[in-house]
């Protein structure tokens, strides 16, 4: 009987669930994620709640957004941003090293632009954008020259000079300007300054080109520590805003410069100049013109000047008697200058620098007796004489040197015209020369130096010796330490 009754049971009710069974599910991405972490090792579980722990132990501070956005397993969150810049600054000797530590992290590339004291721009927008001065906020030294120039990257053609160098498009206009065709307005320039002058107070180096006076007016006016300057194309009327930098020590200025642009400077800005600045301690002027009183404003006004450099000078004649009054003047360069003074006048009515210690000409064109005779006339109490790769120079043009009884030191190089006659004759009216170079001058022969010249050789603490280095020292010069071939170097004790 009951295994009847079952029997009747199980037909009755063969299956409970009248739906019909489900087909197997396609598996998920959630799946394996639960497969892998059921099957995670026990050692990785108790990594993650190491970190755990450790990320609870760091403080979390919300006020430093800084620290907020970095990972929890930084261990440079736990130093401040003082030590850390000192460490940067520490390690941060190089520039593919500074460039390293700027890829780690944002916190990294911001503390590393506050390091950064010198900068040269290349994009205009870069500064007008507010990025310059939030990325590098402590910048003391700035060049604005390349970014002040509208020139193709990729250009191939490359326009440069001692000053400046920019690319050229092929399709240029040959009028030799090419800087005033392909330069940013004074406007645009203007609002740079004037953001510049905002963001960087503590400015002490700066290099514009193609400002007005009223962008050097509000660098002067917000950056009181601006010490050094260089300023191209520039004129009279932009040395105003010169001149209203009271702490300015060095000052470079560029008036005209061939196939570049063209700009006046004449004596007006300069007493401008000299009536603002008179603190300057070294003064360039190239490419500028002027005479005798803008030279004077500046040798009155500017009691402090040590070193006045004239490149490429454009100067009236008769100039170069105001140098007399440059008192504390120590140092005196010509560079690239075709002519010294066509007309100095008597020589009586000269002077002389009482403080001069150096004259350095460089590249010059000396071709014109009055200008050389005048100019060691000037010259006279130097110390210090140096020679390079001037032209015209020759036994006659050098025989003025005579002037110049003081002189310790005298280097001369690549001047081809002077003979071994003429430097002999010179040399040995210098009762005190303490050291000589002579350098590529190819007629300046060893054969010809005369015993009474070998002698003064030996009583020289610094000599150097290469007139020509394809000649030998004759056989009697040996024993004085000098030449063989390709010249001698020595000092003595």
């Amino acid at each position: 009987m009951s295994f009847q009754s079952e029997n009747q049971n199980q037909n009755q009710n063969p299956n409970p669930n009248p739906n019909p069974p489900l087909k197997k599910r396609i598996p998920r991405w959630s799946d394996f994620w639960v497969k892998r972490t059921k099957s995670k090792p026990l050692d990785e579980v108790a990594v993650a709640m190491h970190l755990h722990a450790l990320s609870s132990q760091i403080p979390n501070d919300k006020s430093n957004p800084l620290l907020s956005n970095f990972p929890i397993t930084d261990r440079t969150l736990l130093l401040s941003d003082e030590l850390l810049l000192r460490i940067l600054s520490t390690i941060s000797d190089s520039l593919p090293q500074r460039n390293s530590n700027s890829l780690v992290c944002k916190r990294w590339l911001n503390l590393q632009g506050r390091l950064v004291r010198s900068l040269r721009i290349l994009d205009w927008n870069f500064l007008l954008s507010g990025r310059l001065i939030h990325r590098f906020p402590n910048l003391n030294h700035l060049d604005l020259v390349p970014a002040s120039l509208i020139s193709p990257r990729n250009s191939g053609i490359l326009l440069s000079n001692r000053v400046l160098s920019m690319h050229l498009d092929s399709g240029s206009s040959p009028n030799w300007c090419f800087c005033e065709e392909n330069m940013l307005p004074v406007e645009v320039i203007d609002n740079g300054l004037s953001a510049v002058a905002v963001g960087c107070p503590n400015l002490r180096r700066l290099h514009v080109v193609g400002a007005s006076e009223l962008g050097l007016l509000s660098v002067a006016e917000e950056c009181l520590t601006l010490q050094e300057l260089e300023l191209q194309k520039c004129s009279d009327d932009v040395l105003r805003g010169i001149a209203a930098c009271g702490n300015l020590q060095i000052l470079k200025l560029v008036g005209n410069v061939d196939g570049f642009y063209n700009s006046l400077v004449s004596d007006i800005g300069l007493t401008i100049l000299a009536q603002g600045c008179k603190r300057l301690v070294k003064l360039e002027l190239k490419g500028c013109e002027g005479s005798f009183d803008g030279i004077k404003a500046i040798g009155k006004c500017c009691q402090m000047l040590e070193e006045l450099t004239l490149c490429d000078h454009r100067m009236d004649d008769g100039w170069l008697a105001a140098l007399s009054f440059c008192e504390n003047l120590k140092t005196l360069r010509f560079q690239s200058c075709k002519r010294i003074d066509l007309n100095p006048g008597l020589e009586e009515y000269l002077g002389s620098c009482p403080a001069l210690e150096r004259l350095h000409l460089q590249k010059c064109q000396l071709r014109d007796k009055k200008s050389v005779a005048a100019m060691f006339s000037v010259c006279r109490t130097a110390r210090e004489i140096i020679l390079q790769d001037c032209w015209g120079l020759d036994n006659a043009m050098f025989g003025f040197a005579v002037n110049c009884r003081r002189v310790k030191l005298f280097y001369l190089e690549g001047c081809s015209l002077l003979t071994t006659e003429g430097l002999e004759s010179v040399i040995h009216s210098w009762k005190e020369l303490q050291s000589l170079r002579v350098e590529s001058c190819k007629n300046i022969k060893d054969s010809e130096i005369s015993p009474t010249l070998a002698t003064l050789f030996t009583t020289l603490k610094e000599l150097k010796w290469r007139p020509d280095t394809k000649s030998l020292l004759p056989s009697s010069l040996v024993g004085i330490s000098m030449g063989k071939k390709g010249g001698k170097f020595f000092k003595r004790t």
